[in-house]
């Protein structure tokens, strides 16, 4: 199997990218990157159809539908884009580097979250987009929604909100991993989640309490003995297909992607190596293509600071 086929750019993507993220429905691809563009793709024409500026580096983004998505910047600021009028504006702020965004679509908000230890909900059709700021009490690394459930990943450590009442205390779930969480996602059929650790690490969860506590499993992607001792490398990226089948996979900051069933808890291909780290991968919405980004992620000084390139697999 290759590699994929790259995606082609007029003027190259100048710095890391963060973030890849596929439209509700159809085969646009949202890229953000540190060189402070927000780069929309369509991968059926394999053209850009648009590239915005937002002066500052980009470390998340998120669809809200076809036509909206946002940003989370270096500069703490969170950003709207009308993709149609090709706009930009900002629906309010951190404190300090926002770190992570996700939009739910059943509660029709947008999160975000920052190293000001702040989460914040954004309802953009609220005069006031600002409707709840909660303290996280730590420097949050990354969130997703699953189902009415904000999962949000602190350290080693998990807390889940229950979007539907904001003023309940979040509920803390036992981490199967004892070191910082790298990246977090949703199991599609479920309301479990996953994450990937610094160490190499995977852990696959179902807090609700429907389901069987032997469901939750955890395993090392790319075991390594280094002078007696198991040494891990960093997952960055973990993504499940939206099409139910318990297919997932992951990449590290070795360049490998590897392909995973979480059903039957078994690997199922791996991807050849990519020339840099794995620093995002998403699935369009019916699970037939897979976007990789082969990026530095500014993690360690054996990165290679190359142009990221964007690749395109057909499943």
């Amino acid at each position: 199997m290759s590699r994929g086929d790259p995606l082609q750019f007029e003027n190259p993507i100048e710095d890391a990218v963060s973030r890849l993220r596929f439209s509700p429905e159809s085969n646009n691809l949202l890229v953000a990157s540190w060189d402070s563009y927000l780069r929309l793709y369509n991968v059926e024409s394999s053209s850009l159809s648009l590239e915005l500026y937002s002066e500052a580096a980009l470390l998340d983004c998120c669809f809200e539908d076809e036509s909206t998505s946002f940003s989370s910047g270096s500069d703490g600021f969170i950003r709207r884009y009308d993709l149609n009028a090709a706009t930009v504006d900002t629906i309010g702020r951190h404190d300090d580097i926002a770190t992570s965004i996700v939009y739910s679509c059943d509660e029709g908000v947008v999160i975000s979250t920052g190293l000001d230890e702040k989460i914040k909900f954004w309802d953009t059709r609220q005069r006031e987009s600002l409707v709840f700021s909660t303290d996280a009490s730590a420097a949050v690394r990354c969130i997703t929604v699953s189902g009415n459930n904000l999962v949000v990943c602190m350290d080693a450590s998990i807390h889940i909100y229950d979007l539907r009442n904001l003023d309940q205390a979040s509920r803390s779930c036992a981490s199967q991993v004892e070191v910082p969480i790298r990246c977090v996602t949703s199991v599609p059929y479920s309301r479990g989640y996953a994450v990937g650790s610094v160490d190499g690490q995977v852990a696959v969860d179902f807090p609700d309490a429907s389901c069987s506590s032997e469901t939750k499993y955890s395993f090392r992607c790319h075991p390594k003995c280094r002078n007696g001792r198991i040494d891990g490398v960093s997952v960055n990226a973990i993504e499940f297909s939206p099409c139910g089948s318990g297919t997932f996979v992951t990449g590290d900051n070795e360049g490998y992607v590897i392909s995973w069933n979480a059903k039957s808890r078994r690997r199922l291909l791996e991807l050849p190596r990519y020339s840099n780290s794995i620093a995002s991968l998403a699935y369009n919405n019916t699970g037939e293509l897979l976007a990789v980004a082969s990026s530095h992620t500014y993690q360690t000084a054996h990165e290679k600071e190359e142009a990221p390139q964007v690749f395109i697999h057909r499943l």
